[in-house]
């Protein structure tokens, strides 16, 4: 069988060295490549309408600290799909495969439009939608050494969304993406390749340690976010969750308890001290809620 038609084998939890959810916010972490310089020049010039959308990846990057595998793409974007929710955007699956191409016009093909389980692995690839901005984020890209000696991190670009009631992206849609003499040609898969990741006993089992994750690497972007020079444009975002939050933490100091989840540190009405985590502070009754819903 040949590399494009067995796809690339990814990883799940249970084949993973036990790590914590993120690592400790004050202690500095080692950037991998294009993650903490790419990410704090869309700090200081992203758009309002940009900051989460860009930032989030690159962030879980940085995070990742050299500990996590790099083509662990389903943990990734189950765990980003909630960052990006506590945050108020909206964010999905979607299955893909990817052919990275050369200037000569060769290249190779990664993932399955048909993907499948063997055990624990998952010989697919996967990236998200962000159906509101219909922008298109592969947080894993540069699992493939060809797209990784570029050194640019995360891919981010657009994407068209389907005009057919229930569809995010139609199934056989290609995005085309450039990185650096790379062109990414990505190809949408169908509903039964979602399926097969959603509905599996793996990602069911890892449910909450998805969202756990994602809600403290949501915490970590909302403290980059309310940086001065930052605020400002993040409060202009057409995102009332985040506008909420921000107001809500203010400049309350935050740190890693012993089980490693961010928490702020927050009054009461009392004026008494509550460390709370960010799916935990209190917001006002019109706040929308987290996505998924």
């Amino acid at each position: 069988m040949s590399k494009q038609q067995r796809g690339k084998k990814h990883r799940t939890p249970q084949k993973r060295v036990p790590r914590p959810s993120v690592p400790r916010p004050r202690r500095a972490a080692p950037a991998l490549p294009g993650s903490m310089d790419h990410m704090a020049r869309m700090l200081e010039h992203a758009k309002p309408d940009q900051l989460v959308e860009l930032v989030l990846p690159f962030l879980w990057v940085a995070l990742s600290d050299g500990r996590a595998p790099a083509n662990i793409c389903v943990d990734a974007c189950l765990t980003l799909r909630n960052a990006y929710g506590q945050l108020g955007v909206r964010a999905e699956l979607l299955p893909v495969t990817v052919a990275i191409r050369k200037k000569n016009g060769t290249g190779t093909v990664y993932g399955s439009l048909t993907p499948s389980w063997t055990g624990t692995s998952w010989n697919g690839h996967c990236a998200l939608v962000l159906p509101d901005s219909e922008r298109f984020v592969d947080p894993t890209i540069e699992q493939f050494d060809e797209v990784r000696k570029i050194g640019m991190g995360p891919m981010v670009g657009k994407v068209s969304m389907s005009s057919r009631p229930g569809w995010l992206v139609e199934p056989g849609t290609q995005v085309m993406l450039q990185r650096g003499d790379l062109v990414l040609a990505y190809t949408v898969a169908g509903p039964q390749a979602l399926s097969s990741i959603v509905e599996h006993p793996e990602a069911i089992a890892h449910a909450d340690g998805h969202r756990r994750t994602g809600v403290n690497t949501a915490a970590l972007t909302l403290a980059a976010l309310r940086a001065k020079g930052v605020r400002d444009r993040a409060m202009q975002a057409p995102h009332p969750r985040l506008h909420a939050l921000l107001q809500a933490i203010g400049d309350a100091p935050y740190e890693s308890d012993e089980a490693q989840d961010v928490r702020f540190c927050l009054s009461d009405q009392s004026d008494q001290e509550q460390w709370l985590r960010l799916d935990e502070i209190p917001l006002p009754p019109e706040t929308p809620a987290a996505w998924p819903r």
